[in-house]
Order: structure tokens, then sequence, then C-alpha cells
């Protein structure tokens, strides 16, 4: 066990990481800050939720200067909700030692980014597409950086973005510190490794498995048609506290949402085509519990950090084993248990078996619940409803009223039609989803990794103006 007090941090940013509740270092902050703090070029090897952001972001912040005109520390995350969160932890780890980060993205306006660039922050977190914007513009000075940091560089790669890196990289002086974090490291990202930095040091964090322990893994092989009623009835069955639904595109998510809505829960959808205050707004209202269904895209979900997600279902089956396991990896967190389903029409069957391979993870199969279990479970939630107010009490004024119905109906009955009442009944309204195509299985297994994981991604708006910039 290390402790955050060993690795000599600086006494402030001690400060700010007990009040977030921390002692003890992960296994990947106990082997990066002290040779981050010695000035070595670092890979780090690990997966989702392993705690890397706190492992470079305290020796980050502690090189920062409050003096200097010039941003000196660059973070470069692949979508825009990573970047908020890198910066959101950045800020809450340097509060009391006075660096500040500022979230640099696309979607946003661009003179609303100018205008907190004069703040003088002391480290950018940005996209690439729009830090090149940036330095196009001269807002941003990248040879000012004395240290850049490459988060989730597998991401950035199968998102087209590795032209964009070395085009920042070759602005930024030799003699920076370059940190580069990643699950994977495919020989695309090697070439970046010897070209951009110096006899880096490589930490390799092997975890006990590529899933979570603490996640309920299920799937239910059900027919495209049906896995709408099949997913209102697990929704009815056991009620999640808070739930991810996954479809895998932007259209599919607009679909979804807008269908459970039809049928009375509390859902919305969020994807890459939203503006950034329209995503701003779901996410606070999942945050809050406002309401308890987000449906998102995989890349709209890349770098959620909400607590109290209960259950994800995967509605498509995520097209690579990475993206399933960074689906699933929502639920489960900070010691809780969580539940993943997923559908699987019977023609995805064999690339379930793949999942199951890679992750090394046997999935339990379900039943297709059937109506019956989700009345059963919408009477029990009336249930719970009824013990529930009628712990609470406050109830002197309905007693009069009630002490008149039992004079002409038996408590039995009485109780039944409360029940009935309260009972949410979904309302029956006609539901068409567009049909997504099946995942069939291919030749070569590294093709369809590699198919999945662009066509994935192909969509956001960053790739897009990319692509543009390529075409000319």
């Amino acid at each position: 066990m290390t402790l955050f007090s060993d690795l000599h941090v600086h006494e402030a940013i001690l400060r700010a990481v007990q009040e977030m509740g921390f002692e003890e270092a992960t296994p990947i902050q106990a082997e990066v800050i002290p040779k981050v703090k010695n000035g070595r070029d670092i890979i780090g090897q690990a997966q989702t939720g392993t705690g890397k952001t706190a492992a470079f972001g305290i020796p980050l912040i502690e090189q920062m200067s409050q003096d200097e005109k010039y941003p000196q520390g660059l973070v470069l995350a692949p979508t825009r909700e990573l970047a908020i969160q890198v910066a959101e932890e950045l800020n809450r780890l340097g509060r009391f030692i006075g660096v500040q980060a500022l979230a640099v993205y696309g979607g946003q306006e661009m003179t609303r980014q100018m205008k907190a660039l004069k703040r003088r922050p002391q480290i950018i977190v940005a996209t690439p597409g729009r830090l090149m914007d940036h330095m196009r513009r001269r807002t941003i000075r990248p040879q000012y950086m004395k240290i850049v940091v490459l988060d989730e560089a597998d991401e950035m790669l199968s998102m087209g973005f590795v032209e964009d890196i070395e085009t920042i990289l070759a602005e930024v002086p030799e003699e920076r510190q370059t940190l580069l974090f990643s699950a994977t490291i495919p020989k695309r990202l090697q070439s970046v490794v010897h070209q951009f930095m110096k006899n880096p040091e490589k930490v390799q964090i092997k975890s006990k498995g590529l899933t979570v322990a603490n996640i309920d893994q299920r799937y239910i092989e059900v027919p495209e048609k049906q896995k709408f009623d099949t997913l209102c009835h697990l929704l009815d069955i056991t009620p999640p506290e808070l739930a991810i639904v996954f479809g895998r595109t932007k259209r599919r998510v607009d679909e979804l949402s807008e269908a459970l809505t039809q049928r009375g829960y509390l859902a919305e959808g969020i994807h890459g085509d939203l503006r950034q205050a329209q995503r701003d707004k779901v996410l606070r209202k999942f945050k809050s519990n406002t309401i308890d269904i987000l449906v998102a895209t995989d890349v709209a979900a890349r770098g959620l950090d909400v607590s109290g997600v209960t259950h994800v279902y995967n509605f498509d089956l995520p097209q690579d084993s990475e993206s399933y396991v960074h689906r699933i990896g929502r639920t489960g967190r900070a010691g809780k248990e969580g539940v993943a389903y997923s559908f699987v029409t019977p023609k995805e069957m064999s690339h379930l078996r793949f999942i199951e391979e890679t992750t090394k993870k046997k999935l339990t199969r379900n039943d297709i619940p059937t109506s019956q279990e989700a009345m059963q479970g919408r009477y029990q939630q009336a249930v719970d409803q009824l013990i529930k107010t009628a712990e609470k009490g406050n109830l002197k004024d309905l007693e009069q009223i009630a002490k008149t119905l039992l004079e002409s109906y038996d408590p039995v009955t009485l109780v039944s039609a409360s029940l009935k009442v309260t009972t949410k009944e979904p309302e029956q309204v006609k539901v068409t989803l567009t049909e997504e195509a099946s995942l069939r299985p291919k030749k070569s297994r590294r093709k369809q990794e590699r198919r999945g994981r662009s066509s994935q991604h192909r969509f956001t708006t960053e790739s897009r103006v990319r692509g543009k910039r390529k075409k000319k």
C-alpha cells in the first residue's frame, strides 16, 4: 500500500487529494508520479478507471508556474466529454496551489474559449481538432509547453487524429516532457512514440481481467423487433436507480429516447450531433436524478463519469470488445455492484462468443422477460411506494376518508384498488425503430475489430472536420 503522503506530493495538492477523500494511491499512481517528478517520459498502459488522470495530473500541476504568461501544460484527449472530465479533475487537484486547467473542445463557441484563455490558465486540456484551430489563430502557442500528455492515445488513433497529434507535437519544444497513456499500444502509435518521445519508461498495470469483477454480465437472445419491449420489461421488473442504454447510432439514440419517453420513462438521449449546451443540460439532469435513463452512443458516453449507475443495457451489441468493456464499466464502480444486459439477435451470437473469448468472461443467459413478469414488477413498485408513504406518516387529512371507505369496503379490496391506481401502466404507443444491421461473423476478426472501432467513431464532429481537411 502506497499513501499519497509517501510520494512527496506538494502540500497544497496533498490537501486537495485528501479533501477529495483519497489517501491510498492506485498502482499506476504509485509508479507514475515519482517517475514523472524525475523528468522521465512515460508510456502508461492501463485500463479505464485505474486513476491515470491523477497519475499524470499531480506531477503536471507541480511543474506549473503562475508567473508565466502562456500555458505550460497540454493534455490531448479524444472527446470533449473526456476533456471536460480531465480538466475538472485537474482543477480539483490544483485548487489550493493556484493552478487552473481549461478544457478546449469543438462544439463550444470559439470566442468563449478565447475569452477564457485571457485568464491565463496554466494547463490546456484539448481535443486535437479544436487545439489546431487555436494554433492557427495563434490564441494558443504550443512553443511554450513544458509537458504534454496524450490521454487515451489509442482512441485518438482510431478516431483518425494521429496526423493532428504529429503536427501538434512538432510545434512543441523538443526539450518537453511527454507522457502517453493508452489501453493498447498499436503499431501506428509506436511510430509516434519513437518519433516524439525520449527513452520513455513503460509502466504497465496488468488488470486482473478486461472486465470488472463486480459487474453481473448477462445477455438475452432476442429478435430485433422484440428488443424494445424486452428493454421496457426489464426496466419494469427491476427498476434501475440510474441506467445507461447504449445504441449503435445517433438515429437509434434519438428513436430510443423518444420511444422510452412516450412509454412514460424518464429518459433522454446524448450523442455527437447535440450542441454542447444541450449535452451539458442532459448530463446535469442525469447526475441530479431528474432523469434516470440516459440513452447514448459510445462516443458520447466515453469519459462520462457518473457515480451510482446501477444498470447498463447494450440495446445494440457493440462492434468490438474494448467498446464492450468501456460500456459496462459505466456501472459497478467504487466497489458497488452493477448489472449489464446485452441484447443479442440470433445472427449476432457468434460475435457475442468472440466478445466472451477476448474478455475471458462468459455471460449469463437470461430468457426474454414476459409481459406478466413486467406487470408483477410494476405491482411490486406500487407496493413499495405504498409502504414508503405509510411509513412517512402525515396522513391525518385522509384518515376520515379512509374510515368512511372502510364502512363500505373490506380492507383487502381497498388496498388492491389502491395498488391498481398506483401501478404505472405504460402507454401502449406504437414504437417504430429503424432496424440496425446485425453483426455477422467476418473472415478476419482483426478486420472486424478495426472496422468496428472506425465505424463507431466516424460520425464525431471533429472526425468530420478532419476528414474535410484531408480531402483538401
